[in-house]
Formats: C-alpha cells, sequence, structure tokens
C-alpha cells in the first residue's frame, strides 16, 4: 500500500510517495518495539527517534521507580478488578516488548513462584491473597527515627512509603511512554498526515507573483 503526499507548497506541485508496506503489520511492530515500524517501511529516521524517545522515557520511569512501578495485577485479566487494581498497567503496555515482562511476573506470583528478573523489576507487590514467601512482614525504617520500624498493611504502602514521590513519577513516565507509542502505532498505519488545501487556495498558491 503506497501512500501518496501532495506537496502544495512546491510550485511544482510535486509529489512524495511513502510506501507504507502492510499497514497492519507495521502497526503491530510498532506496538511490538517502539518505530520498529517505521524502519520495516524505511522511515528510519521517525523510527529511530520513537525508538529513542518512547524507550528512553520508559525505562528512565522504571529507573526512578525502582523498577517497581510497572506491574500487572494478580486479579484475573479479564475482570474489572484487573482494571482497578492497576490501571495504569493498560497504558503502560502500549509501550509493547520492554511492558511484558510485568505479566510473566504477574503469573509467578499467582502460582506462587519465585519471579524471574530479580525480586523487584515488575512484579506485582505481595498482599493478602499473595503473601511474601517466608511470609516476611512489610516493614519500612522510620524516617524520623530510625531505631523504629514502620508496619505496612501490605508491599504496595511499603513501596509507596519507601520511594516516596519517585513512585508516583516513575509511574507517570512510564504511562507517558505508553501512550505516546499508541500515536506512533497510529502513524505507522495510517502514515502522515495529508493535508490538502481546497482547489481555489492551491490556485492562489500555484499563482505567478504580479
Amino acid at each position: 500500500m503506497a501512500k501518496t503526499v501532495i506537496d502544495t507548497s512546491a510550485d511544482d506541485n510535486s509529489v512524495i510517495e511513502i510506501d507504507l508496506k502492510d499497514p497492519r503489520l507495521a502497526a503491530f511492530l510498532a506496538w511490538l518495539v517502539p518505530g520498529l515500524g517505521h524502519i520495516y517501511q524505511g522511515r528510519t529516521g521517525k523510527g529511530v527517534l520513537f525508538f529513542g524517545c518512547i524507550v528512553g522515557t520508559f525505562f528512565y520511569g522504571m529507573y526512578i521507580g525502582g523498577g517497581r512501578v510497572v506491574y500487572a495485577s494478580t486479579a484475573d485479566v479479564l475482570s474489572m478488578r484487573f482494571l482497578q487494581d492497576r490501571w495504569q498497567y493498560v497504558c503502560q503496555v502500549g509501550a509493547g516488548l520492554p511492558a511484558l515482562p510485568a505479566l510473566v511476573q504477574r503469573q509467578l506470583v499467582r502460582d506462587h513462584k519465585k519471579p524471574l528478573f530479580g525480586d523487584n523489576f515488575m512484579r506485582p507487590p505481595y498482599g493478602e491473597n499473595f503473601p511474601p514467601p517466608g511470609g516476611a512482614r512489610f516493614e519500612s525504617v522510620d524516617e524520623t527515627d530510625h531505631s523504629h520500624t514502620v508496619i505496612h498493611p501490605d508491599e504496595l504502602a511499603k513501596w509507596n512509603y519507601d520511594l516516596g514521590d519517585y513512585f508516583e513519577i516513575g509511574t507517570v513516565f512510564t504511562v507517558i511512554a505508553g501512550l505516546l507509542n499508541i500515536l506512533a502505532i497510529y502513524d505507522a498505519y495510517g502514515g502522515p498526515l495529508i493535508i490538502t488545501l481546497p482547489d481555489d487556495d492551491k490556485k492562489k498558491q500555484l499563482a505567478p507573483a504580479q
């Protein structure tokens, strides 16, 4: 599928053709790895730009969030509880492959198995239904008095206490990355925006200066 773009700003009304190849495959590749769909179409510059901006934003959010801000709910995927527990992940998964390890970690926790990729990486927080191995309590050192500890009701509360504002900021960065990639996916599927001028405006642009 070739998309034709008419450049009406040029005197010769030049035509630029962009081969979108298979738009559906391009959209899938753009979701799987940000920018990959554009590279598949030969739009390498735009693909590299999308990859750097989106993946960079996603992993920067992961970094400042200690690897804990991207995770999927342990509830059934088709239930409303899945969205209520962690609606942010629905946005984060828009970044494609970088967010998919969270689904692996989720399933391991549901099966009461040891998580992969390190204990903190994209693992859902332990709670009442899925207690931590060994039955450890959720404790933090008191920030005002280091000789005392703070007991949390669940691990999510502990993460918010330990990371403070960084937990929310990291979450926002990863959500933004996922939503930005939705725009990139649409661009890979539909191609660049075409602005067509009315015939009268075209004639005015192409008319010689008096």
